[in-house]
């Protein structure tokens, strides 16, 4: 057996098409894009509702029904364990929370939500309290304040 003997062995994987590298590798001036139109340009193809002129299908079908997502309320939220670490008898508001940086951005209020256990007796004054939270805060010994 001699070099010249050897062969390589078929992988089964093809070299990758080098596109738009002149006419000698058959892939050159359209790079296998077509002629010029809006599809053979470079950069974002659009959403696919494009549809040739036609009139589009979400113009054809009829719209229905109310979305009340523009007008539904944000709120911050916070869970019960993390205000350990106020003081006992201290009094939680939005105010403090943002201070302590329990909370980046106030949004349309701040929701107490009932994870973890509370430690303390605090007076947490929110926009919002999850029926459990305010039950868990009245047996720690203090007091739930709605804005």
């Amino acid at each position: 057996m001699n070099l010249n003997d050897v062969k390589a062995i078929p992988s089964g994987r093809k070299p990758r098409k080098r596109r738009g590298r002149g006419h000698g590798s058959g892939l050159g001036k359209t790079a296998g894009r077509g002629t010029s139109g809006q599809r053979c340009r470079s950069g974002r193809k659009g959403a696919g509702i494009y549809e040739g002129g036609q009139m589009p299908l979400f113009r054809r079908l009829p719209k229905r029904g109310f979305n009340n997502k523009a007008f539904a309320r944000r709120y911050a939220v916070v869970n019960l364990g993390a205000l350990n670490r106020f003081e006992d008898g201290a009094e939680v508001d939005p105010a403090a929370l943002v201070g302590a940086g329990l909370v980046t951005r106030l949004l349309d209020g701040v929701k107490v939500l009932a994870t973890g256990e509370l430690r303390r007796r605090l007076t947490v004054k929110a926009h919002r309290f999850s029926v459990a939270a305010m039950e868990k805060i009245q047996a720690a010994g203090g007091t739930a304040i709605v804005l």
